[in-house]
């Protein structure tokens, strides 16, 4: 087609997608279904109709512009967009239903379409995979508009963004399985092994590709053309480096951007920029999926896919079958895999309903080589894609109804009744206002006011009802606990557009929070979720690796980490204490709210002081070990409030036009400029000065200041996060640690259990054991409070015991007294 033709048919596909979202929200249909029939009628009015129509119908892409130009968008967005930390806590149930579940879908059917029609098995498995990418755009508007659990969308969305990515690799392996035209083992083991290294090699592009954009991103000043130019370049560059340059998987590259780029990288994008960019990616996806599903109604061949009947039933019945295996036979395994948690059987149908196909098995189809009975993949999988969209996409919402998922949870439903009371009598507040002027009509007024004080009473009476039948003691303190979480949760939210909040502390909080709340709203009880549980296992295991590869270059970077790790913590740990703060002041208002009785009020003020009371605790800890480090956070806590003052009475001026909007801008973009700068803690304010270390070691306070300047290029720091083990019963020793600042505890574990045989403060040292006496680690030794701590090497810990003999025998004379 030419340029100046695909140019006005796509600009007149756009406007037709734009009239399908009207006419889909006016009518309540799923857009997506909406779009492929209007595609379908495009194709066949085009046969008859003006030659407009005309263009429209005879549109054709190559299945290479949707998996280069359409899929990396939405893959992206999708990706970008999703809940990093709450995709990590879900990712073992997320890759058993993408990957193992994508298997054992293919091959389901693959059998079932082999046994009933003519296609080979290689052939019949091809199909297999082709048909088992999911796209559940449908069921994930359904999800949030209906209030579904946030976990059971994680798990929808995450299994389609993985198993697309799955279908892609596997079908792949299987082409070159139907043109070698036989199935072996040695087929199927070379099989497997490429998919790992295609899957694995992907997410390795993606991460390294994610890390890099967001190290640049973090080194721009609030630039939204710079910044959305260059997530859009990760985006493609990503995908084409993967999938050309590298030949692993492209779709996984995307995934593994866009989730470090939506976690992790999110606090390198600028704040004012923020808000733009999640436009921006939103305006795309949706271009990118209304083009996507438009041509798939375009491409429907009606007399091609009617003679495909004799075995279009067959292909869906097999592509039912696995999804119901695959739903309602691991679903159940998958709920028993650590850190997930069951899925209800309504919640299981609606999935299994809801594996709706898309674009994806399309371009896969359309790219397919010549092979024997290559004729019948077109129709039968456009028949599968337009079965699983028009029946099971149009009858989704139904289903949902059917099992109540329509129907909000009881906390949701009082406050919805509880905003309906609010506007009422903000109405009847404000018809003061509408007779002030003396231009409206007393009648009207009186008229409005009755009304809105009938509905006001009716309302009452309805949540009166509602606590009647359905509230009890138990109901009464979920409610408050639902209301004082989301009160906190509020609170870190202002805290972290005030920027008091680095990016990473507020993401786990609200991590944490949006469980917890999920968890009262949908059970009616708290979920005991550790904060940051599987991030510190990892950092711990990371840091054993440094440790033990003993490279200076990532010395440094372990190093790093630990630091930020303690500045995260200390954030974390004040926000908690505000916003318990906070809580506490607002739970008399709240309970008066929703009219909660005495007993359960205090209660919950009686776990919220004991919140408080431990996060008081914690950074009275801190601030006695860190002084400087603490004095250095609430400074750039003052100089932040001081620069937000600014910005507000820049804006103010601006509004009210005594500043003119351009030098407002400038001004506001100084601002921000020194916000930037504040947005990396004072870490080295952690460091401490060797000799104030020195001094506190008792064999070492008689040294003079020639001793003591000799000694102290020994001496690495070292950094040590709370409930961090610096050292491991078990492990072979080769360092000495001085503590610095902080408080260690050793443990031994005996019988499979921890027993406490002491405490460590400053100026106290320990792992001398191992050096002395060649022996594994004896104990484990763990930070109680953040440490700072001196770390001697075996080789430099020999040298000074040589030179200084006395320190050998203050050290052996401990060492003595220890093993008594």
């Amino acid at each position: 087609m030419p340029i100046p033709e695909l140019v006005v048919a796509v600009v007149g596909l756009l406007l037709v997608a734009a009239a399908t979202k009207g006419l889909a929200d006016r009518l309540r249909l799923p857009f997506t279904v909406m779009l492929v029939l209007v595609g379908i009628g495009l194709r066949e009015l085009g046969e008859i109709g003006p030659a407009a129509l005309h263009l429209l119908a005879e549109l054709r892409v190559a299945p290479e512009v949707i998996l280069f130009v359409f899929l990396p968008t939405l893959v992206f967005e999708s990706a970008f967009n999703m809940d990093a930390r709450l995709l990590r806590r879900n990712l073992a149930p997320v890759l058993t239903l993408a990957v193992p579940g994508l298997i054992v879908s293919t091959g389901l059917i693959g059998v079932l379409v082999w046994a009933a029609t003519p296609l080979s098995l290689p052939a019949a498995l091809l199909l297999g995979a082709i048909l088992s990418a999911t796209d559940p755009v449908a069921v994930i508007s359904l999800f949030k508009q209906m209030g579904a659990p946030k976990r059971l969308t994680i798990l929808v969305e995450g299994e389609s963004l993985f198993n697309d990515a799955t279908a892609l690799v596997a079908a792949k392996i299987l082409v070159a399985v139907v043109a070698a035209g036989y199935l072996s083992w040695e087929a199927a083991v070379s099989g497997a092994g490429e998919f790992l290294r295609v899957f694995i090699g992907g997410v390795v592009v993606g991460w390294l590709a994610g890390l890099a954009t967001g190290w640049v991103l973090g080194r721009v000043n609030t630039s939204p053309q710079i910044e959305i130019s260059l997530t859009t370049v990760l985006a493609y560059l990503s995908f084409f480096i993967a999938e050309h340059v590298l030949h692993v998987s492209g779709v996984m590259a995307v995934v593994a951007a866009g989730v470090v780029l939506g976690g992790w990288g999110r606090a390198k994008i600028s704040p004012p920029v923020e808000s733009y960019m999640n436009h921006f990616w939103e305006h795309m996806a949706f271009v990118a999926n209304a083009l996507i599903f438009l041509l798939v109604g375009l491409s429907v061949d009606l007399p091609a896919l009617w003679g495909s009947l004799p075995y279009l039933p067959w292909v869906v019945l097999a592509m039912l079958v696995s999804r119901a295996v695959l739903i309602y036979g691991l679903m159940p395994l998958v709920g028993r895999v650590p850190g997930s948690q069951p899925v209800d059987l309504p919640y299981q149908t609606v999935m299994f309903w809801g594996g709706l196909r898309g674009a994806i098995a399309l371009a896969i189809v359309l790219s397919l080589p010549a092979f024997p009975h290559a004729e019948l993949f077109m129709p039968l999988t456009t028949g599968a894609v337009l079965f699983t969209l028009l029946v099971q996409g149009l009858s989704i919402e139904a289903l949902m109804r059917r099992f109540g998922l329509d129907r909000p949870p009881l906390a949701d439903r009082l406050a919805l009744l509880e905003r309906d009371l609010a506007a009422q009598e903000l109405t009847i507040e404000r018809i003061p206002d509408l007779l002030r002027g003396g231009l409206f009509a007393h009648p009207i007024a009186a008229r409005l006011e009755r009304k809105c004080r009938q509905n006001a009473g009716r309302i009452r009476a309805a949540i009166a009802e509602l606590r009647r039948r359905e509230m009890g003691r138990h109901e009464e303190l979920m409610l408050l606990y639902l209301r004082a979480f989301s009160e906190e949760q509020a609170y870190y939210q202002r805290l972290y557009h005030n920027g008091h909040l680095s990016e990473g502390a507020y993401r786990e909080l609200l991590a944490v929070l949006v469980l917890q709340i999920d968890a009262i709203r949908y059970q009616g009880q708290f979920e005991h979720v550790r904060s940051g549980h599987f991030n510190r296992l990892l950092e711990r295991g990371l840091y054993r690796l440094i440790d033990g590869l003993d490279w200076a270059w990532l010395t440094r970077l372990g190093e790093r980490m630990r630091t930020r790790r303690v500045v995260r913590d200390y954030e974390e740990v004040l926000a908690h204490f505000q916003g318990n703060g906070w809580v506490l002041a607002s739970l008399d208002q709240m309970a008066t709210d929703e009219g909660i009785p005495a007993a359960v009020v205090e209660e919950v003020r009686g776990h919220y002081r004991h919140w408080h009371e431990l996060a008081r605790a914690q950074l009275d800890s801190v601030g006695a070990q860190f002084p400087e480090f603490v004095t250095a956070m609430q400074e750039r806590l003052s100089r932040r409030l001081a620069l937000l003052a600014v910005k507000e009475a820049t804006e103010a001026q601006v509004e009210h036009g005594l500043l003119p909007p351009g030098i407002g801008e400038a001004q506001v973009e100084g601002v921000f400029r020194s916000l930037d700068a504040l947005r990396t803690p004072a870490r080295t304010r952690l460091r401490v000065n060797p000799a104030e270390l020195l001094r506190k070691v008792p064999f070492f306070r008689q040294l003079s200041s020639a001793d003591f300047a000799e000694i102290t290029p020994l001496l690495k720091q070292r950094t040590a996060a709370e409930g961090e083990d610096i050292i491991t019963q078990g492990d072979s020793g080769d360092a000495l640690y001085l503590i610095a600042r902080g408080v260690v505890r050793v443990l031994r574990a005996e019988d499979g259990e921890e027993h406490a045989l002491g405490t460590l403060l400053a100026g106290d040292f320990f792992g001398e054991q191992a050096l002395l006496h060649d022996v594994p680690r004896n104990a484990t030794c763990r930070a109680i409070t953040p440490c700072f701590l001196y770390q001697l090497q075996r080789a430099d810990f020999e040298e000074l015991c040589h030179r200084w003999p006395a320190i050998d025998a203050a050290v052996r004379e401990a060492d003595r007294a220890r093993l008594a």
